[in-house]
């Protein structure tokens, strides 16, 4: 499951052997779903489970649900996200009414909150929020004073800075550079094709749109200049599956090596913008790109560059303005690039906001309301059993030499779990918020952001820190402190249920879990040491056989083609598809290392425990997404659609095949020589 390039390497920890506790139902109450945790009514019995194993579990849910108008996918992800929302709607309605009544801090949510839904101000107000920020892009007269802006907070730009943990010594920070500041994924600028011809046509008409509304002149030419400035940082930008090597990006540098890189930038002015001029070294990632981007930068008129940061800050901004800029970037982003085909209630868009903002205040709310402490216990319990089981699959791994092993089992016993919430919450108080300045709140909430991280940046790394909050449905791995993160929001059925059958709970989020400790030890999260340093833990004859096992695996997701004429990307899905795979055979383990403490498990309604299990796993995977959303998503997302997810994970397992008897001749049947075994 999915905040920098290397916060988010992956998605995955590890821990280490005690059993679990029962996890089984409870005499006084029944788990959410069905009779045990999952829900039979979705299965399709017409359908084989050796020959689609999704649609086995789900199919009978896919034929009876349509997607929401205002989505771009169903599903348990997008139920359980509409329930966290609405949970914390009932917080922020309580603060927007009454301000003062939960002291500065509530007072601040519902200010913030109020702001964003008072539309009739907004509309009152115009374009004149925009005022200030145009002028200072268009008093911008000179290429040093764009790259001011470039450097500055809230400002979009061909190249970013900032600041990360230190590859070569993750207690510290070190400043970072990157390439970035395209308005659409680069493929859809340089794929051929009616279909990406249509998007690159609406795209430059949405360009023309935004800085009409804007009050720009001459809106149609500057558009395509615009447009012919980004087609052009696109051809020279590395591509999502570049973009995961870790070793090509690790390029740190002296200021003097960055201006013999890439001259064409000024460097010293831009790190100094950014308050980061400290920092002894910059990591120069997607290094060609910069070098590429500058000499594109002293090609282009500062005139065609002022444009461009107006028509990006207008919108990026368009939700904070008068309907008709939020109408306009609904109708290309969502409509046009995704098919949704109607706005999201306005409530449901500020929770997103108020979270983006004040994500932590919320949270703690959030969690004093609806995540209780036993939860985080039996997660506790459940990570161990886990970690466990990794450790008894990394001792017996028949293709790891020795000291390979041995480091991976240190790191294995490094992984730091965090579960719910963080130990401590940021404190928002000095950030201003004002109810009748939506755009202002949001500009001061990134300043503030910006600023936390100029405070943290001379000091060791706070490992305390979340990248997510706890009321996002999500988890992540971070390979930079080697830890693994479950939010609350994320610990309910089907997920993870204390009332639900042991079987299902290992099978959905103890796959889960394993997939994030999975990640520690993917293509690029095997490529960091216990300490969440970039070194090489592994001998050359080891690191070729990991190779074997996962171009293997690669080749399977290579053949996958949801979309026809658009394939699955092996290389970009790898780290994924390894934390899927590693994921489900460690929660199998789990599972096993469960019943031999507490006995084997019981037939309940006709059913193992083993096919209990795997139907969790697969009913974890419910969803469904509209093929626009999903076409974007083949090109730059490294997760694979939720049904590979589960029919090309299963036929690996070899567990799955005896539980429901997959035999030769059914879809999904792989020769066991042919079977990818990686953890």
């Amino acid at each position: 499951m999915k905040i920098n390039k290397f916060a988010r390497l992956a998605v995955g920890v590890a821990l280490l052997a005690v059993a679990a506790p029962a996890l089984t139902q409870s005499a006084t109450h029944a788990p959410r779903y069905g009779t045990f945790g999952v829900d039979l009514t979705t299965i399709d019995k017409n359908v084989k489970p050796g020959d689609d194993f999704w649609t086995y579990v789900n199919g009978g849910w896919d034929a009876r649900t349509q997607i929401a108008a205002d989505r771009a996918s169903a599903g348990y992800g997008v139920k359980l996200t509409e329930e966290a929302e609405a949970n914390v709607r009932a917080i922020l309605d309580d603060m927007a009414k009454n301000p003062g009544q939960f002291g500065a801090k509530g007072k601040q949510i519902g200010d913030f909150y109020y702001s964003w839904m008072d539309e009739a101000g907004i509309e009152a107000r115009g374009t004149a929020p925009l005022k200030p920020y145009l002028d200072k892009i268009y008093g911008a007269n000179d290429k040093q004073a764009i790259q001011v802006l470039f450097a500055s907070t809230g400002y979009t730009a061909p190249v970013g800075v900032g600041i990360i943990p230190d590859l070569a010594d993750p207690t510290h920070y070190t400043a970072v550079a990157g390439q970035g500041g395209l308005g659409m994924p680069q493929d859809y600028y340089l794929l051929e094709g009616a279909k990406y011809d249509g998007f690159r046509t609406a795209y430059r008409a949405y360009i023309e749109q935004m800085l009409t509304l804007g009050g720009v002149a001459d809106a149609g030419a500057k558009a395509q200049a615009i447009y012919d400035l980004e087609v052009s940082l696109a051809k020279v930008q590395w591509t999502p599956v570049q973009s995961r090597d870790i070793a090509k990006l690790n390029d740190p540098q002296t200021l003097a090596g960055l201006e013999a890189k890439a001259p064409d930038w000024d460097w010293e002015l831009m790190l100094k913008t950014a308050g980061i001029a400290s920092s002894p070294t910059v990591l120069m990632t997607t290094n060609t790109a910069l070098t590429a981007e500058g000499k594109i930068f002293t090609a282009t008129p500062v005139g065609v560059w002022q444009d461009y940061l107006a028509f990006h800050f207008i919108s990026d901004n368009a939700l904070f303005l008068p309907k008709r800029f939020d109408e306009a970037r609904f109708n290309f982003y969502s409509k046009t690039l995704s098919g949704v085909q109607t706005q999201r209630q306005r409530w449901k868009r500020g929770i997103q906001i108020v979270n983006g903002a004040l994500g932590e205040s919320v949270g703690e709310i959030y969690v004093a309301r609806h995540f209780p402490p036993a939860a985080k216990a039996k997660m506790t319990e459940l990570i161990e059993n886990l970690r466990g089981a990794y450790q008894e699959r990394i001792s017996k791994a028949p293709w790891m030499d020795e000291p390979t092993r041995k480091a991976a089992l240190a790191k294995l016993a490094a992984f730091e779990p965090r579960i719910g919430y963080p130990d401590k919450y940021i404190d928002y108080s000095s950030m201003m918020v004002d109810r009748n300045d939506v755009l202002g709140n949001s500009m001061r909430a990134a300043e503030f952001d910006h600023q936390l991280d100029l405070q943290r940046f001379p000091k060791p790394v706070d490992r305390s820190l979340w990248s997510m909050t706890p009321q996002t449905v999500n988890a992540y791995y971070n390979p930079l402190g080697n830890q693994i993160t479950f939010p609350a929001a994320i610990l309910q059925p089907p997920y993870f249920d204390p009332n639900a059958d042991a079987a299902v709970n290992y099978g959905a989020i103890g796959a889960i879990i394993g997939h994030e400790m999975g990640h520690g030890f993917d293509d690029q999260g095997s490529q960091f040491g216990p300490t969440g340093k970039f070194e090489n833990w592994w001998t050359p004859a080891a690191k070729e056989a990991f190779k074997a096992r996962t171009a293997a695996l690669g080749a399977q997701y290579d053949a996958y083609e949801p979309i026809p004429g658009t394939h699955i990307k092996g290389a970009l899905t790898m780290g994924e598809n390894i934390g899927d795979l590693g994921g489900v055979e460690a929660a199998y383990g789990a599972f096993q290392r469960y019943q031999a403490v507490h006995g084997k498990a019981k037939v309940i309604g006709g059913l193992t425990g083993d096919q209990r299990f795997f139907l969790a796993y697969a009913q974890a995977w419910q969803a469904k997404v509209r093929e626009d959303a999903q076409r974007a998503a083949l090109l730059t997302d490294p997760h694979s659609p939720a049904k590979f997810r589960v029919n090309g994970i299963v036929r690996n397992v070899d567990a799955w095949y005896v539980a429901f008897n997959v035999k030769p001749g059914d879809k999904l049947y792989l020769p066991p020589a042919q079977r990818v075994h990686i953890w």
